[in-house]
């Protein structure tokens, strides 16, 4: 593996950002800076820590920042919950990204167990 883009968890992961963002202009201006900025900032978070782990010469540090990204994932589950129960997500879209959430979700979570178990 040459770098953290050749890795499918941080490609769907920023899959994920963009179908966010896509989704998420449609909100109301009045959350802009609630729950719309708390999301963004949940999903931008899970590629940016994939790669800061692998930028990392140690396999615990990794395992850090991929502990890091799944609990950025864990966040925007609430907030994609929270946004659909208000009315701010249709249910088609949520499904969309509860899909590619969960799915990032079990592939940090086996990664985060083999880099683990290679100490």
């Amino acid at each position: 593996m040459k770098s953290h883009k050749d890795l499918i968890v941080w490609q769907k992961s920023m899959l994920l950002v963009k179908r966010l963002y896509e989704i998420t202009r449609t909100f109301p201006k009045e959350e802009l800076f609630g729950l719309t900025s708390q999301m963004r900032r949940a999903a931008v978070s899970i590629p940016s820590n994939i790669a800061e782990g692998y930028g990392r010469l140690y396999d615990k540090d990794t395992v850090r920042f991929l502990s890091t990204a799944l609990g950025s994932a864990a966040e925007l589950e609430t907030q994609l919950l929270i946004s659909e129960q208000i009315g701010l997500l249709a249910q088609s879209e949520l499904d969309e990204l509860l899909t590619l959430n969960m799915e990032i979700i079990r592939m940090l979570t086996a990664l985060s167990k083999k880099i683990g178990n290679l100490n």
